[in-house]
């Protein structure tokens, strides 16, 4: 399992991994609906997750979303680089009844960002634009190229909780061991 922990003036995070695990989450950041959608990525990436935070949550959640995001990001980076022997590719287009939203990535070791999701406004307390705030923590920490793309969908929830679990499941296809694979780059480095 990996461990990696951050602290600022601003959050104390602690997040353990093991990217081949069962789905196990252990999460409490202390934003509910967060936690939620970090407990559906755990699930469907396949991966065990324990996430601690402590954050200035009694200003707003942007701090916690954010830094939690590079954490998380970092943890996989250590997991997964350098890479070899793993597919380096995945995709995968996840419904949530009347959304569907897919999710393209390459353990490219070069970090990139395309999020096309229409969120405005709230999920119960939850503001949605700092899910992009996520998804780039993730994406530039790792690093990797991650591309989101919304093809339907009106319900803010399910639209959300399409992108987190269409990540896991392009991530978890994308980490799938193929040691045929050796590096799977013309370049010969990830």
């Amino acid at each position: 399992m990996i461990a990696v922990s951050r602290e600022t003036k601003e959050t104390q995070i602690m997040v353990k991994l093991n990217l081949y695990g069962s789905g196990q989450a252990k999460i409490d950041t202390g934003v509910g609906f967060y936690d939620h959608m970090l407990e559906a990525f755990t699930k469907h990436a396949h991966i065990d997750m324990e996430v601690t935070c402590k954050g200035d949550v009694h200003i707003d959640d942007h701090h916690t979303v954010e830094d939690v995001g590079i954490v998380i990001g970092q943890a996989f980076r250590k997991a997964i680089y350098p890479v070899q022997s793993i597919e380096r590719f995945g995709n995968a287009t996840v419904v949530m009844d009347e959304a569907s939203v897919s999710c393209d990535i390459d353990l490219s070791n070069r970090a990139y960002l395309v999020f096309e999701l229409p969120l405005e406004g709230k999920v119960g307390q939850f503001d949605v634009e700092l899910v992009e705030e996520f998804f780039k923590a993730f994406a530039f920490n790792l690093p990797l190229t991650l591309h989101l793309v919304c093809h339907r969908g009106r319900n803010k929830h399910h639209i959300i909780e399409a992108s987190f679990k269409a990540l896991a499941v392009a991530l978890r296809r994308a980490v799938t061991p193929n040691e045929r694979a050796g590096i799977p780059s013309t370049k010969g480095v990830l």
